[in-house]
């Protein structure tokens, strides 16, 4: 089973939620999804074994066999490329690697080369399997690095991903194939209104979904309203608690540092599986 843990805005306690479950279960897979700032390995302190470079296509112009008609200018919907007289000007940073411009060339001046975009490294944190991406500094697409990391899911495992924050195309590439996903917010006014953005998300993609509300002591109840009158499974609330920010900012997992969690998040699995169909 493939549960994604995703949030509509950052900082509500995510990777929390997420290294929390992967830690509690057994035969389980943590995929570190959230490419631009990973940060599940603090927490898990994975034992590295491999390490692979993540490659996207550009294009190279030929120009000794270019007319320089425009038309790979034309079919750039990402104005990645340019015909300036008689030169061309590619822009490698905006090109997604759809590979239009070497497809429509007419006089074959364009081939595609590879440009390293980031990183996946895959470890063991005892018996946890982790899978990170990290995408390089500058670079402006996560969604390559992303799927990287989802080619090493292991289908015997049961997968933990922990999706980026907010609702664009990292997070619809991290959470596509999720059997579940936990929603995780906090009961304040921007906690509440990126929760909605992200449930219309996940309505649209026909993913089950369930809400952890972090801190859920602090602010009002009406996130606990919504979810009870949008028919929306609360699956754990976690209340405000000094001490797990504590242990947070020493990159201990709750779990860990509070063995009792331990329960809670198992006791929120089964939750998942009653809801999914899926066997323990």
């Amino acid at each position: 089973m493939i549960i994604s843990v995703a949030s509509g805005k950052g900082g509500t306690g995510k990777t929390t939620v997420a290294t929390s479950l992967a830690l509690s279960l057994s035969n389980a897979q943590l995929l570190d999804c959230d490419v631009e700032e990973p940060n599940a390995h603090i927490f898990t302190k994975p034992e590295v074994t491999g390490t692979k470079p993540v490659f996207i296509p550009v294009p190279e112009v030929d120009e000794t066999l270019c007319s320089f008609c425009g038309k790979c200018q034309e079919v750039c919907v990402y104005n990645a490329i340019a015909v300036i007289k008689d030169h061309v000007l590619v822009f490698s940073e905006l090109c997604h690697g759809c590979g239009s411009c070497t497809y429509f060339c007419p006089f074959g001046a364009i081939k595609e080369v590879n440009r390293e975009v980031g990183v996946v490294d895959v470890g063991t944190s005892g018996e946890l399997h982790t899978v990170t991406g990290r995408l390089h500094v500058g670079e402006a697409m996560a969604p390559p690095v992303i799927k990287e990391v989802k080619k090493c899911i292991d289908p015997e495992k049961t997968i933990i991903i922990d999706a980026p924050p907010g609702t664009s195309c990292p997070v619809i590439a991290a959470i596509t194939g999720s059997d579940y996903c936990i929603l995780v917010t906090e009961p304040t006014p921007f906690g509440f209104h990126d929760l909605l953005l992200a449930v219309d998300v996940l309505r649209e993609m026909a993913i089950p979904f369930g809400v952890v509300i972090n801190r859920s002591d602090l602010g009002d109840g009406k996130t606990t309203d919504y979810c009870r009158i949008e028919q929306i499974p609360v699956l754990m609330e976690i209340p405000f608690s000094k001490e797990i920010a504590m242990a947070y900012s020493e990159g201990k997992p709750v779990v860990n540092a509070f063995p009792e969690y331990k329960n809670m998040f198992l006791n929120m699995y089964k939750k998942i599986t009653q809801i999914t169909g899926r066997d323990v």
